[in-house]
């Protein structure tokens, strides 16, 4: 049975934020700053256009299409606390992309995590000094905001992560290494996985691609063969901590729903049901490995062992489908829960509660 991260902070997979530790290990793609450039392209402002509508572009083309919104983001951290590791002042880099003329711009939370200061380099070489206008730590998503004029301002097109399919081309616009503006290609490894939050919740529905990845690219899209953003890069995994072709990608739908929120100033709240998980194969479902006291689960008398096979109407063959049901909920609704227990199957109905930050 294998254990997997789920609505609790139990952790299956560690998340190295620089260097890369013994043996197999999920990291995140940051890196020291080692070069001055960035990124670039022209795109619409869209946020809502299917990945399969358009015929598919080279990668040339993509590229061309794409660049402009693409940028190099430069952060320093002078507290006593660092999350690029060690303490006292450090600086590292990551990517981004522009998503509204206002100045918006979508990386990832754990980039800008502690920042003192952060920079946006843009495709014609200019620096801005950038705000966090927000972040949520349980997607890993974070928004900052520059004020630059419009001509530098070119935001890509959100396309929607369910038309994603095996095989499907992409490539991956970043800064690995501090080398801003670097491209490189591949295709979309696998749909509907699980990636560990940096507060150790799941990521529901990530996308993974053999389209090199490595430190640096954190926060830079991933883009289909029409140039849409499918993903925000996020992490790979690695025996070395370079990229061994297994990266992954937060999807488009979360990285929409999230963003949307932070720029209006909200605070992203996600449904929760309190309980760590597996998968379960006799029977089929995910089985509860923990149950934390005073959550919606045991307030509903679910305990540890429980095996649930259907949720909110959904059949569970497994603890991704879970995690995937609850992401798609909202705090306060009711659903039902369908589980085993002793060989018996019973049917509870749970309030979903906010997940604790």
């Amino acid at each position: 049975m294998t254990s997997r991260s789920v609505l609790t902070s139990a952790a299956a997979l560690a998340i190295g934020l620089v260097g890369a530790g013994a043996g197999a290990g999920i990291y995140s793609a940051v890196a020291p700053e080692k070069t001055k450039t960035v990124v670039m392209a022209t795109t619409t402002v869209d946020h809502a256009e299917p990945a399969s509508a358009v015929t598919g572009l080279s990668i040339n083309q993509i590229y061309q299409r794409t660049y402009e919104g693409v940028v190099d983001i430069t952060v320093r951290s002078s507290q006593g606390f660092s999350p690029f590791g060690g303490g006292g002042s450090s600086q590292a880099e990551g990517s981004g992309f522009v998503y509204d003329k206002r100045g918006d711009i979508i990386t990832n939370q754990h980039v800008v995590s502690g920042a003192s200061s952060i920079s946006v380099r843009f495709a014609n070489g200019k620096k801005y000094q950038a705000k966090l206008v927000g972040s949520d730590s349980s997607t890993d998503l974070a928004v900052v905001r520059v004020d630059a004029p419009a001509s530098v301002l070119h935001p890509l097109t959100l396309g929607d992560s369910n038309d994603v399919q095996v095989g499907d081309a992409v490539i991956a616009i970043g800064s690995p290494f501090g080398l801003a503006g670097t491209v490189t290609s591949g295709i979309v490894s696998a749909v509907h996985r699980t990636m560990e939050a940096p507060n150790n919740y799941t990521i529901s529905d990530s996308i993974q691609t053999d389209a090199p990845i490595n430190h640096g690219n954190s926060g830079g899209p991933l883009i289909d063969a029409a140039g849409r953003v499918i993903g925000v890069n996020a992490q790979i995994q690695s025996d070395s901590g370079g990229s061994d072709g297994v990266g992954f990608a937060i999807p488009a739908n979360t990285v929409r729903s999230v963003a949307s929120q932070l720029v209006a100033g909200k605070t992203v709240q996600h449904a929760y049901l309190g309980v760590s998980i597996a998968d379960s194969s006799s029977p089929a479902g995910a089985q509860l490995t923990n149950v934390v006291s005073g959550t919606p689960a045991a307030k509903a008398g679910l305990q540890q062992g429980d095996v649930i096979v259907r949720l909110a109407g959904t059949t569970i063959a497994g603890s991704d489908d879970l995690s995937r049901v609850i992401d798609g909920k909202k705090p306060g609704d009711s659903i039902s829960v369908t589980y085993v227990r002793g060989g018996k199957q019973h049917t509870v109905t749970v309030k979903l509660g906010t997940r604790p930050s």
